[in-house]
């Protein structure tokens, strides 16, 4: 049994890891970053979609040869590093990392967004925020010998550090700002200069299947592409709603997360047999085992015993749960 657990927790470990993986590389489409930059990021605002876009990568512009082999030039940024090592202090690796430059006011952004699936400091260990103010303090210090020389600290780019938290409470959409704010405690000095250079911005969405849909636009469209919807609906949604063009890799990574999902939740029913409901993996068990037992419906109830069978369970697992012979044998039917 030790052996089978360790198996499956392996299996449930790799399963997450592409399925995070694949997150990353879904939101470093350079449609869905246009979006993010336009409703997260203040400078982005009043320009249109297709223009961000335009603006987004030192590598990857509008109308330039695409980035692999039957992908269109709205391909996912292709950043030149995603680490940043300094000595003495370690590295810190980015989820996504990019320029983007603002052609009417010119400026130039380097950009960080992150994927956290939780913000809470009693799952964390530590609060967001910290971290957020150290990786902006490293993509400013990064810049000394890249993007300015010696004391010509005015060259410094403007940073911005944005985090999409996932686990929010229904009324929890939101999105917050931490930067600097210049402050006048003595005499009468105003109009502290470059107060906005570097921002984190912490965009806020929601999970679950009974959430209202949010006011906002950027959290609504990240809500729908991270929810379980399946693949073809999310396509629909992203085509119909928010105007995207579904590229080859769009789809692709749509599709692909989606199975993922699927995946792990067939290795949370089977783990919830054998280890306890309790440290299954939770869609695993709210698809499964825990609406069964906690809401008595019947047809849950057969939902989770056909899973279980499907899972590799045997009768006999699967009747010292408290579920029936003829459960058992409606399940196999179904």
């Amino acid at each position: 049994m030790a052996d089978t657990n360790l198996a499956q927790a392996v299996e449930a470990a790799d399963e997450l890891s592409a399925y995070d993986m694949n997150i990353k590389f879904l939101l470093a489409d350079k449609q869905i970053l246009a979006w993010i930059l336009k409703y997260a990021v203040c400078e982005f605002r009043d320009m249109e979609i297709d223009d961000i876009m335009g603006s987004i990568g030192e590598d990857i512009k509008v109308g330039t040869k695409p980035l692999d082999a039957g992908l269109s030039n709205l391909g996912r940024v292709h950043a030149s590093a995603t680490e940043d090592g300094v000595p003495g202090e370690g590295v810190i690796f980015f989820d996504i990392r990019f320029t983007a430059y603002h052609k009417e006011e010119e400026m130039k952004f380097l950009i960080n967004i992150e994927a956290q699936k939780s913000s809470d400091p009693s799952k964390l260990g530590y609060h967001l925020e910290n971290r957020i103010i150290f990786y902006l303090a490293r993509m400013v210090s990064a810049q000394k010998q890249t993007e300015f020389y010696h004391s010509d600290y005015d060259s410094l780019k403007k940073v911005r550090s944005i985090w999409i938290c996932m686990d929010n409470s229904m009324d929890g959409d939101s999105i917050e700002e931490i930067g600097l704010a210049g402050k006048t405690v003595f005499g009468s000095r105003r109009n502290l200069y470059n107060a906005d250079l570097l921002k984190g911005i912490i965009i806020n969405v929601r999970s679950g299947k009974n959430i209202n849909e949010s006011r906002n636009m950027l959290i609504s469209m990240l809500e729908k592409l991270l929810s379980q919807k399946s693949a073809e609906e999310k396509k629909r949604i992203l085509a119909e709603e928010y105007g995207m063009v579904m590229t080859t890799e769009l789809e692709g990574r749509i599709r692909t997360m989606c199975n993922l999902s699927e995946n792990i939740k067939a290795i949370g029913i089977k783990e919830g047999i054998e280890q306890g409901i309790e440290r299954g993996i939770e869609q695993g068990i709210e698809r499964g085992i825990e609406q069964g037992i906690e809401r008595g419906i019947q047809r849950e109830r057969l939902n989770a015993v056909r899973r279980m069978v499907e899972a590799g369970a045997e009768k006999k697992q699967i009747l010292s749960f408290g579920y029936t012979e003829d459960e058992f044998a409606e399940a196999e039917r179904i």
